[in-house]
């Protein structure tokens, strides 16, 4: 079934939809057999044209008026309408649609005839059936503003107001860019902080880059815990798809110090985020069961995102070569990678950037300090993580140089690159494996305990 069968052709009562330029675009048949009108009549045409130009439907017309002047507030009230043939009396629930921005972006009137009902004698049970139609009127209500607002994205909003049948199940082809970004350490550090605090600083970090990310024209698929999936180009298809998820991915690392900044004023932790971009046909649309629906994305180029996104580390945008091809702005890059990713039996490029040019000029800084040699080489034991899963085996080693986002590792045991590793430093260590030297591995700090520096300098002035 349609998801405009689901929500709102099952609607008892009639729904009209207008966009802001006053033109009609969605009508159910409940409102059509209420106005005696037919779908040609009302769809595409403006509404001054349909019912203004009457005055015996002026009360009906400024029902209408009220939500544009009125905002915020449901306009109800029980208004004459003449359909040309007799007189009906409607209930009329007109409210105005606004996109994130608070500016109008249509309005949705909900009718119900109560024309057989006024004309009851026996006026306790009219009323009894009155209050019973608002309370309907109002779960209907409620249920389009969910459905309009927070349960959609304001793109997916645009699109089903245009065309109702374009988000129906089944979903389509697409050659989109798909986003995953992810916090480093996040895991560790929920464990340390009070709930509600953890809630407040996630929250705060999401709702900065959700502006990104719908600024850029992105949709947003879902959170994953502390992580974001999106997409670029749907549903609504450009051909800037690429070059607006590598903009929005720029801006979202930048965005970062002024996010840390806040953390510190509020004593909260400092945040690092990595963020994988992939390019490629997948099959987007409404996936789900009757009882719970949502847009989603699927196809191997949502996985391969998912591995771009773990190879990364704070502060760092990787992209894929089909991204890469895809951009027709210069961009920076700092580095290119070879990997053999897990489930793939090629080799895959990943392509660090740091920048893109005009029209854009987005730049991010990315540096790693070189860590310091210590005095004294500190005694280890470290495990590999696998995905999200700490392995059980014990590795030993030893830290031989020290910094604050980096550290020198040597061990016997081999290790590729991008290898993540947890380590007995003053807490749990997480890292990343970012080079292969002759004698030692060159490990990058992915979450810090706040016992490190102290356990640094215990093991110095102990050895």
């Amino acid at each position: 079934m349609q998801i405009r069968d689901s929500v709102l052709q099952s609607m008892s009562e009639g729904l009209i939809v207008i966009d802001a330029g006053g033109t009609t675009r969605f009508v159910n048949e409940r409102a059509l057999s209420i106005l005696n009108l037919s779908e040609e009549e009302m769809i595409g045409r403006k509404i001054v044209e349909l019912f203004f130009s009457y005055p015996g439907n002026d009360e009906f017309s400024q029902k209408i008026l009220d939500a544009v002047y009125q905002r915020g507030a449901v306009q109800t009230g029980i208004v004459p309408f003449h359909t040309g043939e007799e007189v009906k009396q409607l209930r009329v629930a007109s409210s105005l649609l606004t996109d994130k921005d608070g500016k109008p972006a249509g309005i949705t009137i909900v009718l119900s005839d109560l024309s057989e009902l006024m004309e009851l004698k026996d006026a306790v049970k009219a009323m009894e059936k009155i209050d019973a139609l608002n309370q309907q009127l109002n779960e209907s209500n409620k249920l389009l503003s969910k459905t309009f607002g927070q349960f959609l994205s304001d793109e997916i909003v645009k699109e089903l107001m245009k065309k109702p049948n374009s988000l129906e199940p089944g979903g389509k082809k697409r050659t989109l860019t798909v986003m995953m970004s992810d916090l480093r350490g996040f895991t560790a550090m929920s464990e340390r902080m009070d709930a509600s605090d953890l809630i407040t600083m996630l929250n705060h970090y999401l709702e900065r880059m959700t502006d990104i990310i719908q600024r850029r024209k992105g949709t947003i698929i879902e959170f994953l815990g502390d992580g974001i999936m999106a997409v670029f180009g749907a549903p609504v298809g450009t051909k800037k798809h690429a070059e607006n998820a590598v903009c929005a991915a720029l801006e979202m690392l930048s965005a970062m110090v002024e996010i840390n900044q806040w953390n510190a004023e509020h004593h909260y932790p400092h945040l690092e985020m990595g963020i994988g971009l992939d390019s490629g046909e997948v099959i987007v649309g409404i996936i789900g069961s009757e009882k719970r629906k949502k847009y989603g994305v699927i196809g191997s180029h949502v996985n391969q995102c998912g591995r771009i996104e773990g190879y990364t580390t704070g502060g760092q945008l990787l992209i894929s070569q089909n991204v890469k091809d895809q951009v027709h702005a210069s961009l920076e890059i700092d580095k290119v990678m070879k990997v053999f990713p897990k489930g793939l039996d090629k080799e895959m490029s990943l392509i660090h950037v740091t920048g893109i040019g005009d029209p854009y000029d987005i730049h991010v800084a990315f540096e790693t300090n070189v860590p310091k040699p210590l005095n004294h080489p500190i005694a280890i034991s470290f495990h590999k993580i696998e995905g999200k899963h700490v392995q059980k085996k014990s590795y030993y080693g030893g830290i031989t140089a020290a910094g604050d986002e980096c550290a020198y590792l040597e061990t016997e045991t081999k290790l590729e690159l991008f290898d993540n590793l947890q380590i007995s430093a003053g807490g749990l260590l997480l890292c990343k494996v970012m080079e292969k030297k002759d004698d030692y591995y060159l490990i990058l700090y992915t979450s810090i305990p706040a016992g490190y520096g102290k356990w640094i300098e215990e093991h110095q002035k102990n050895a």
